[in-house]
């Protein structure tokens, strides 16, 4: 899988992605919405790369999935008015495949790597002189005839993201020049995006279910404009012909998202740890074994919104479900005493 240039005034693509994705992705910091200490520092350090004629240093984003982190990539090349290379940690397995992008970079491109903490350890050793002198070694031959060249590398920014920050090495870590923790957004700030998409969209929409949708996309962007396109089939099917407040609520009980934008996956994880371990704690491989699910999933997308609302916590002995998570789903609270451990 190659990675994919773009021109500077073009939003990239991400592996994956939907072309509709891409168009609703916002291209400039002005219309980059939320996160505000976070732009307004990126701000500055783009104007003062930009007057000093130099690369901006290096950056890391991390978040939870969907919050921003491939668009503010795009967004920084867009700003520089330089080229963008975007791939992702997995795809660079060997060394090789890190030399062939590097080398074909232009003087002050954006590199983008999206899920950083995958990267091969054997690529990931060689980013660290790419990063401080701009200098890739380069092995020719085999055994004592073998030699070490040492190629030159136009400046560039590296980008990383990546859901796990704590899975990267402190070597890699340190050195990046610009740390960002992207936070979950407000229901406001979600209302902004979402009208923002509903005109790129063309979805004739009123205020009051845009807010529901908002409400119930769990401080994701990235929901708000999946829920958005999904309630738009609703809509168009309806007498209204528009999101109105009663489309987006019978299209969102549809899509089993509950008040809380809880979906299935969600209040299953929930009703697993109250029914089958008690409300925990319960270690995250056994969670994941009786969810038949991947143990990175449970701990990227689902855990941090419902501990973020209070639902799930997390122990020294496992995972636990919380007093909230009982009256969400309407079970009964167990005595105080089994739950010490969580209050």
């Amino acid at each position: 899988m190659s990675p994919i240039k773009t021109t500077p005034l073009a939003p990239q693509l991400a592996p994956g992605e939907e072309p509709v994705e891409q168009t609703l992705r916002p291209r400039t910091l002005d219309e980059f919405v939320g996160q505000d200490r976070m732009k307004k520092n990126l701000r500055v350090f783009i104007e003062a790369a930009r007057r000093r004629k130099e690369p901006l240093d290096h950056c890391l984003f991390y978040s939870p999935p969907g919050l921003g982190k491939t668009t503010l990539a795009g967004i920084i090349a867009h700003e520089l008015q330089v080229g963008l290379r975007t791939t992702s940690g997995p795809v660079l397995e060997r060394k090789g495949d890190l030399a062939a992008i590097l080398t074909s970079l232009n003087k002050d491109d954006v590199f983008f790597i999206d899920e950083i903490h995958r990267l091969n350890h054997v690529v990931e050793e060689t980013l660290y002189s790419v990063m401080e002198d701009f200098k890739l070694d380069v092995i020719i031959g085999e055994g004592p005839s073998a030699k070490t060249i040492s190629l030159t590398v136009p400046p560039f920014t590296l980008v990383g993201a990546t859901t796990r920050a704590g899975l990267l090495t402190s070597p890699l870590r340190a050195r990046f020049g610009i740390t960002a923790h992207l936070e979950f957004y407000s229901d406001e700030e979600l209302m902004t995006i979402l009208e923002r998409s509903s005109r790129i969209l063309n979805v004739p929409a009123e205020t009051a279910g845009m807010k529901e949708i908002a409400r119930r996309s769990r401080g994701t962007p990235r929901i708000a404009n999946r829920l958005l396109r999904r309630l738009r089939d609703f809509a168009d099917l309806s007498k209204e012909k528009k999101l109105t407040l009663s489309v987006a609520s019978e299209g969102l009980a549809a899509l089993d998202v509950d008040d809380r934008g809880l979906d299935t996956m969600d209040r299953r994880l929930l009703e697993t740890l109250i029914e089958k371990f008690s409300g925990g704690p319960v270690g995250l491989d056994t969670l994941a074994v009786a969810l038949s699910e991947d143990v990175d999933t449970l701990t990227d997308v689902y855990e941090p919104f419902l501990i973020q609302c209070g639902l799930l916590a997390r122990t020294a002995r496992g995972r636990t479900a919380t007093e909230h998570a009982y009256r969400h789903l309407g079970k009964p609270i167990p005595p105080k005493s089994s739950q010490d451990n969580l209050f």
